[in-house]
């Protein structure tokens, strides 16, 4: 939890193999791609549901892989790993960017919205929907058990922009005076599903009654390519100690459950703002297979069984 954030933890994820590019010892080229993969299944198990860090880690490794099939020289293929891990970690910081610009242009003057945790793309919609001279009321949940909502008030209160903190039990209490909730996403499923924040799919139930507009704002490389063989998004489920210490458990028969993430149903999702445009969340699998026709037949197959390879070899 040092690492928030999809958006962050692909790029510290890429980072990571940057870092190891950057320190590689190896002689020879075998030596240097079997570095590399070593280093992405180590990440690749970091954060199960972050879809964003395993399509990140992909990014690079794929190109490795190709470098060296292609005959590239040690050096050569050390400078094409770098290279890709640059590209992905600008592309990923310039997704936001446009995601901003995007999303900024359906919140209205006078707006109330709410957010719930801390995403960096929710988060620049409402940026730069205030810095285009929108006025703008946030309502911001403290999104238990982390709290992670204090960050994002903070981050609204350093812009000027009023921000009001709620518990996260009081999101259906306000819901009734917001316009549009836009919230991040984890990851989205090729039906339109989004994985989020736990408590998301409560707001997004919330707006439904309400007749409140529900957006989520999600990076390309946050949509979860395996979904389209039939493959579920783990839902990573964190320590007991985030929701109770162990010493307050005073009997054997209480256990605690404390999932880091929860599914919002397509049909409760307005929109999609995305780097490439809005969508709705019904066209989310036309994204994925534009993000994965450049793929040849052979490379689909080879990203269909990493994950399976991976889980072999450990």
């Amino acid at each position: 939890m040092k690492t928030r954030g999809a958006g962050e933890i692909a790029r510290s994820a890429v980072e990571a193999l940057l870092i190891t590019a950057e320190n590689s010892k190896a002689v020879n080229t075998r030596e240097f791609v079997d570095e590399v993969e070593a280093a992405a299944k180590i990440m690749m198990r970091t954060r199960p549901t972050a879809v964003s860090l395993p399509n990140g880690i992909r990014y690079v490794v794929h190109r490795v892989r190709e470098g060296n099939l292609s005959g590239q020289t040690l050096e050569t293929l050390r400078e094409t790993s770098t290279k890709a891990c640059h590209e992905f970690i600008e592309n990923s910081r310039t997704a936001i960017e446009k995601i901003g610009e995007i999303g900024a242009r359906r919140i209205l003057d006078g707006d109330t919205l709410m957010t719930h945790c801390d995403s960096s793309a929710a988060l620049k919609v409402i940026e730069t929907a205030w810095k285009k001279g929108k006025k703008l009321k946030v309502y911001v949940t403290e999104t238990r058990p982390r709290f992670q909502g204090k960050i994002t008030a903070n981050r609204l209160g350093q812009m000027g922009i009023p921000a009001i903190l709620i518990i996260d039990s009081a999101v259906r209490h306000f819901m009734n005076e917001v316009d549009r909730v836009v919230v991040g996403a984890d990851a989205v499923s090729a039906n339109g599903a989004v994985v989020n924040k736990i408590g998301t799919s409560l707001m997004a139930l919330a707006a439904r009654e309400a007749r409140t507009h529900f957006f989520v704002a999600a990076e390309s490389y946050k949509f979860s390519p395996e979904t389209m063989f039939g493959e579920l998004v783990k839902i990573e489920e964190r320590d007991a100690s985030e929701v109770i210490s162990p010493s307050e458990l005073r009997y054997p028969s209480i256990s605690v459950a404390n999932p880091s993430f929860d599914v919002t149903p397509p049909e409760y999702v307005d929109l999609i703002i995305t780097e490439k445009g809005i969508i709705p969340p019904q066209a989310a699998i036309l994204l994925l297979r534009e993000l994965l026709g450049v793929m040849t037949p052979e490379e689909l197959e080879e990203f269909q069984t990493y994950e399976l390879q991976e889980e072999e070899n450990t």
